[in-house]
């Protein structure tokens, strides 16, 4: 029920002192403690005769312990009192919290004896929704159709989001905006703008449905709970019947890496859902969370991930290194198919302690080549996380930066110390630039010249530096190998140019 509502009952001759009239409530309670916050649950009515004040102190500390307990509006009566105190009007105000005045002859009982049987009526209503509801899952309604039907049962107008903003079911004017909201957002739900955001299930957000409510729903948060359930509900139905597919594609994924008979690998392609004939990529994805001690491991999450990513056309199988996922291309090229993983990925970047890390195969034809498709995209995967986050594809990696992107980081950040250390600490001791001047050198194949016009110092200046580099490592410049060393160490993560 509605602070509105309670307003127009002629009978109680209540006035709103401050508050959102839109404001909802589920139960009255009447209390005169000084703190009454043990026995309260949130979204009450709470009645109060106003004993429990003797200073303007008293009204801070009472409001406070209503709002921690998540009480959603208050009514103060004028019988002890002969009228509401102005600082507790104030101190309602500063919380966001309602306030109603009950007129001296309006007594509580009477208040809650015309109430409760609107509350009652209120739950009758949802009951019959509900019962409205189940009758239409029964009938086998898709997911689009139960949330238009739900929606139009409560009222509501909005979209469903991904985590990626694609919309799903719906209509959002910047869903991009709006998918970011929803993954920085410390609390949902959360006002943002003129919508108002709730979580569709309780998985992690990265591979989450956001439910963008148009208008301010967060003093009736029921609905949009009910809402965000039965959208929830139906997805989880659909998500059970991916478990099978998920399931054939781990299994051709086995078979191909055992290097199984192409008999055998072409019969578990088709039943992953791709033609022997027809071409395809391989993608491999981890979503990393450093620190993380629950929730979905990387490569659950890196699945779930890339199936919201690719709009649930594919599934992804998450296996020790990574999950995997089958992606036929269907008259698109792998460039197209990057860019679409490209754009989830930015926005998803926008999660904090969440990084997703995806690799890319090239075009692939047959199930024999499942097997190279799954290794490389696995490479450019492990690349990403080298690069902490992003897409890499299969274009990227026949470089050093794959051969880097094999080594353990701590081997990396041990070679790229012990190299450099003696210049990073040159140049903090003596505000010099030769850890600048050996990129540049390196950058020009060795060539003083163009080294020094790069720098705008003259060559001179570029030699002295050089062999003062030489001196502080112990190596030479002029030889090729020492030159690979400090390109490698220069290039790994983290270091300065």
């Amino acid at each position: 029920m509605r602070i509105s509502d309670l307003l127009a009952i002629d009978d109680l001759r209540l006035t709103l002192l401050t508050g959102d009239p839109a404001r909802e409530f589920g139960t009255v309670h009447i209390t005169d403690l000084p703190e009454p916050g043990r026995y309260l649950s949130g979204g009450e009515l709470v009645l109060t005769g106003l004993m429990w004040w003797h200073t303007p102190e008293d009204s801070a500390r009472f409001v406070a312990a209503l709002a921690e307990a998540g009480v959603a509006a208050l009514g103060a009566g004028q019988a002890w009192l002969g009228h509401v105190p102005a600082d507790l009007v104030t101190a309602c105000a500063a919380a966001g919290l309602p306030l109603v005045e009950v007129p001296i002859e309006v007594s509580f009982r009477t208040l809650a004896e015309l109430v409760v049987p609107r509350l009652a009526g209120d739950v009758r209503d949802a009951l019959g929704r509900h019962r409205r509801l189940v009758a239409a899952l029964a009938e086998g309604v898709d997911l689009r159709g139960l949330f238009e039907l739900t929606a139009a049962e409560l009222g509501v107008t909005g979209a469903v989001l991904s985590a990626a903003g694609e919309v799903l079911m719906g209509a959002a004017d910047d869903p991009v905006r709006l998918a970011k909201a929803y993954l920085t957002a410390p609390r949902l739900p959360a006002r943002v703008g003129e919508h108002t955001i709730f979580a569709v299930g309780s998985g992690h957000r990265a591979a989450g449905w956001a439910l963008a409510c148009d208008g301010e729903l967060l003093s009736r948060a029921d609905l949009g709970y009910e809402l965000a359930a039965c959208v929830g509900l139906e997805r989880g139905r659909l998500e059970e019947g991916r478990r099978v597919e998920r399931r054939l594609t781990e299994q051709l994924v086995v078979a191909a890496l055992a290097e199984a008979d192409v008999a055998e690998l072409n019969a578990r392609l088709r039943t992953s859902g791709v033609d022997v004939a027809e071409p395809y990529a391989v993608v491999n994805a981890t979503a990393l969370r450093p620190g993380a001690t629950r929730g979905p491991d990387p490569a659950t999450l890196g699945g779930q991930v890339v199936e919201e990513l690719l709009g649930r056309e594919v599934v992804a199988a998450a296996g020790a290194d990574g999950a995997v996922a089958v992606v036929p291309l269907r008259e698109r090229t792998t460039g197209e198919l990057a860019d679409r993983l490209r754009a989830g990925a930015e926005v998803l970047a926008a999660l904090p302690d969440t990084r997703v890390c995806v690799g890319l195969s090239g075009a692939l034809t047959g199930a024999a080549a499942v097997k190279g498709g799954v290794e490389e995209a696995g490479h450019a995967r492990r690349l990403a996380e080298v690069r902490g986050g992003g897409v890499v594809t299969s274009d990227e990696i026949y470089t050093h930066a794959l051969l880097l992107a094999t080594v353990p980081g701590d081997v990396r950040r041990s070679f790229t110390a012990r190299l450099l250390s003696p210049l990073l600490d040159y140049d903090r001791g003596h505000q010099s630039e030769l850890v600048r001047t050996l990129g540049v050198f390196l950058d020009c194949a060795g060539s003083w010249n163009a080294c020094a016009e790069q720098l705008h110092v003259h060559v001179n200046t570029v030699r002295y530096r050089v062999r003062r580099i030489e001196e502080l490592t112990g190596r030479n410049l002029a030889t090729m190998a020492d030159r690979v060393d400090f390109f490698l160490a220069l290039r790994d993560t983290g270091t300065p140019r």
